[in-house]
């Protein structure tokens, strides 16, 4: 086994590292070859295939070997020792080492045998150097950058490392690179680039960023059309791309005029797009600010562009201008219509008019105006056209006078004239925008509101009046229904609150008319009696105004009770009251009508007899009349002894009732009675009868009964027969009827059948007939127009042509004749001369 083990077969490009431990060397054998170990060598590394790199391919190896030139043969030093170059690698390519190669002791395999890279087109290798060492032309310092572009292949080296990948950037039409300096730099256009400068690459293609340019990304250009700008803003102080300076700060509109598409520079912040501003004929607007030709605004100014100015149909609003009040339409005035212009400063109008500041003016249709810069338009007015019974308030600005103009008529307010606002307070106006007379509490429909400016109208309803008071006059006055009342600047509606419900509660009721009645109100009241007994009394009182309304002074007495609801009510309560005080509960509730109207209406002294009315002199209210509707204990002891008593008396009266219906439907019974017995009676004689009557009919019945059988069976069977005579005699006629009717038909059948025949076979025959007449025509006329084409002299030609050459024929042959016949056919000698002679102008066999 010892044997075994120091007999090593090292096969072809195979190798071991053998150690002496007498000089404690070691050394490489290769193969192919049979390698017997000595007793102080001793194998490190066995059999390992030696190193084969492969075209474009390369590996790196740890502590190289010194080699004495180029034939890769190492140095030995004077022990026998390969001399190692420790601490250093080395890269090996396929165009160096063609043959595969062993590791020397010491030596090892850092990078495996890799391809070598291929850096494709449009990329590239981002390499840092390690060391310094000189590249060519190029001197290296450890730290430096550079890219290996491709299309190439990288050859590794010892003395740099590759950091990362680098693709190019595809720059696209309408788009641009950004990229910016990591240090001092000039761009692949010339430029010099300081520390964090940025700028923009807008060639198309492909662009490979260098080591020291960071890519910022891509921009996009902005499309520019005709209906759209881009407002920007330059940041820095530069030169912009069309070759004018831009300051930093500075604003600018660059448009389709410039440039179809613009890729913002990195100076130039994008404030926003600018659509375009379009006025019509009938347009114009007021642009603040305006810039100059120079693109300086002008401050502070303004200025009027009109849509009839071809300039100014469609354009920019440069930075800094803006539009007050947007676009606006051209003032186009009918002839009824008018414009109140105010100068904002003094200037000389259109009409050659000096205007100072704060003057007011009108202009009138029909006419077209667009303001200048200098006028602002107030308002615009219109003719107000007055019925009758409209009108509206005027005030004077210069006095300060206020006064109705009311019509029929149109009316134009001048200059110094404006539409004066009538208020009136909230309970007002909520009234006069109720339907008909109601109260402010009542559910009535409700009209649109006023117009303040229109003169205020009220319709006095029908038996009813309205107080109008002029706090200018301290004066008042009345107006009687049905009118309508128009108000003058200085005149307000006099108020009435009116007590309302049951029992009456104070300004339940607003309304601006006071009824004049004849009317009624409700009203419900705590009585006591002498003998302490406390009734709730509902009471109706009729009651209407007696006044003169052609009197003035009369008239407005009605107006001085402004409460006669709460007053007239008042004032009756403590009448009653009064009165039900000396009454005890028995005769008030016996008498309660009268006295309660002798306590309203009084009594006369001379006949004694109540009133028929009660009048309120302080406004002439007069009540005419008193209703008792209801009368109802107020305490629970005595409404319920009155309701017992009710109940008693109702009692009595049903008891009584009870006994009187008892009494008479008894009497009403016995008669009853008396009736049915005799009408039974009766109906026993009559039934008897009608029996007799029965018994009688029986027996004729019975005698008729058996007669008629015999003489109806008879009859029947004699009816029989003659009804089956008849129907077979019938039978027979019909039967003789139908063979005549079927042979008719038969030989009409047949008679048709035979004329359609002879008309069909006449009609087939008349079509032969014309068929062949036609075909002899048509015959006739081609022989006669062939004959007419070929002419006499060509048939005569024709006709003995054949003969002739026949004739011919039989000559040359030499034959006076020749023919074969049975003896039976008979035989056209021509068409036999044709068979036995061949057609002219053949060959002969």
């Amino acid at each position: 086994m010892a044997d075994a083990n120091r007999v090593i077969r090292l096969r072809p490009y195979y190798y071991i590292h053998v150690l002496d431990n007498n000089t404690n060397t070691a050394r490489v054998e290769c193969g192919p070859k049979t390698f017997v170990r000595k007793d102080h060598e001793e194998v490190i590394l066995k059999s390992t295939p030696m190193i084969n790199i492969p075209p474009r391919s390369y590996c790196a190896i740890s502590n190289p070997h010194k080699r004495k030139d180029e034939s890769n043969e190492p140095e030995i030093d004077e022990i026998g020792q390969v001399l190692l170059r420790h601490g250093e690698h080395e890269i090996r390519l396929a165009t160096q080492w063609t043959s595969p190669f062993p590791l020397y002791p010491g030596e090892s395999l850092q990078e495996p045998v890799t391809l070598l890279r291929v850096v494709q087109p449009n990329t590239a290798l981002r390499i840092s150097a390690t060391r310094d060492f000189q590249d060519g032309d190029v001197e290296r310092k450890a730290g430096d950058e550079w890219l290996f572009v491709g299309p190439g292949t990288y050859i590794p080296r010892i003395e740099c490392c590759i950091l990362e990948g680098v693709v190019s950037q595809i720059i696209k039409p309408n788009t641009a690179l950004k990229l910016k300096a990591l240090r001092q730099i000039t761009d692949q256009d010339g430029t010099q680039r300081s520390p964090g400068e940025q700028w923009l690459v807008r060639k198309q293609g492909s662009y490979l960023p260098g080591v020291y340019e960071q890519v910022m990304g891509m921009v996009r250009a902005r499309v520019l059309t005709e209906k759209r700008a881009l407002h920007l803003r330059a940041s820095h102080t530069f030169t912009d791309q069309y070759g004018k300076e831009r300051k930093a700060g500075a604003e600018w509109l660059v448009t389709h005029l410039n440039s179809q598409t613009h890729i913002p520079d990195v100076y130039e912040q994008v404030v926003g797009d600018v659509t375009i501003t379009t006025l019509t004929m009938q347009q114009y607007c007021v642009v603040l600010n305006p810039v100059d030709g120079e693109g300086i605004p002008r401050w502070g100014e303004k200025e009027v562009r009109h849509g009839e100015n071809p300039d100014h149909q469609h354009f920019f609003l440069q930075p800094g201008e803006k539009l007050e009040d947007g676009i606006q339409d051209c003032q186009i005035l009918g002839e009824e219509e008018a414009l109140l212009l105010r100068a904002v400063e003094s200037h000389v109008d259109e009409e050659k008019k000096e205007r100072r500041a704060g003057q007011e003016w009108m202009i009138f249709g029909p006419t077209k105006y667009v303001p200048s810069v200098s006028v602002q338009i107030l308002e615009r007015r219109s003719k107000i056209p007055l019925d009758e019974n409209e009108g509206i308030y005027v005030r004077d600005k210069n006095t300060g006078y206020v006064y109705t103009v009311t019509g029929p008529r149109t009316y134009m307010l001048k200059e110094i004239e404006e539409l004066w606002m009538k208020e009136l307070p909230p309970v007002v106006e909520e009234l006069l925008q109720q339907v008909g007379y109601r109260g402010l509490n009542s559910k009535a429909a409700k009209v649109e509101a006023r117009a303040k400016h229109k003169v205020v109208t009220y319709r006095v309803p029908h038996n009813a009046a309205v107080q109008l008071y002029d706090y200018k006059k301290k004066k008042s006055r009345v107006v009687f229904g049905p009118e309508l009342v128009m108000l003058e600047p200085d005149e307000q509606f006099s108020i009435m609150s009116l007590s309302g419900g049951e029992p009456k509660r104070a300004n339940a009721i607003t309304s601006l008319a006071l009824m004049l009645g004849p009317d009624f109100m409700n009203d419900t009241i705590v009585v006591e009696t002498s003998d302490h007994a406390r009734l709730k009394l509902k009471l109706s009182y009729n009651w209407m105004f007696q006044v003169d309304k052609a009197d003035a002074k009369e008239a407005s007495t009605v107006f001085n009770v402004r409460d006669f609801v709460g007053d007239t009510c008042k004032a009756i309560a403590s009448r009653v009251r009064g009165a039900v005080a000396s009454q005890t509960f028995d005769d008030f509730h016996r008498n309660s009508a009268l006295i309660i109207k002798i306590a309203v209406f009084g009594t006369d002294h001379k006949s004694g007899q109540p009133n028929e009315n009660l009048k309120f002199a302080a406004n002439n209210l007069l009540v005419t009349n008193v209703d008792v509707q209801s009368v109802e204990p107020v305490e629970q002891r005595t409404r319920d002894a009155l309701q017992k008593s009710v109940q008693l008396a109702i009692e009595i009266a049903t008891s009584s009732q009870e006994a009187l219906a008892n009494h008479e439907a008894m009497r009403e019974e016995q008669i009853a009675e008396g009736l049915l017995n005799c009408q039974k009676i009766k109906d026993q004689a009559q039934a008897e009868a009608e029996r007799k009557e029965l018994v009688e009919l029986k027996a004729k019945t019975a005698a008729a009964e058996s007669t008629g059988q015999a003489k109806a069976e008879a009859i029947a069977r004699a009816e029989a027969a003659l009804i089956k005579g008849t129907a077979a005699k019938k039978q027979a006629e019909l039967r003789a009827q139908a063979s005549s009717i079927r042979v008719k038909a038969q030989v009409e059948q047949l008679k048709m059948r035979h004329k359609q025949e002879i008309e069909h076979k006449k009609a087939l025959d008349e079509l032969e007939i014309a068929k062949a007449e036609r075909e002899a025509k048509i015959e006739a006329e081609k022989f006669a127009n062939i004959v007419e084409a070929i002419g006499a002299e060509t048939i005569e030609a024709i006709a003995q042509a054949g003969p002739e050459m026949q004739a011919k024929l039989l000559e040359g042959l030499g034959l006076q004749g020749f023919l074969v016949t049975d003896g039976t056919s008979p035989i056209n000698l021509f068409n036999t001369a044709n068979g036995l002679v061949g057609a002219p102008g053949q060959p002969e066999a």
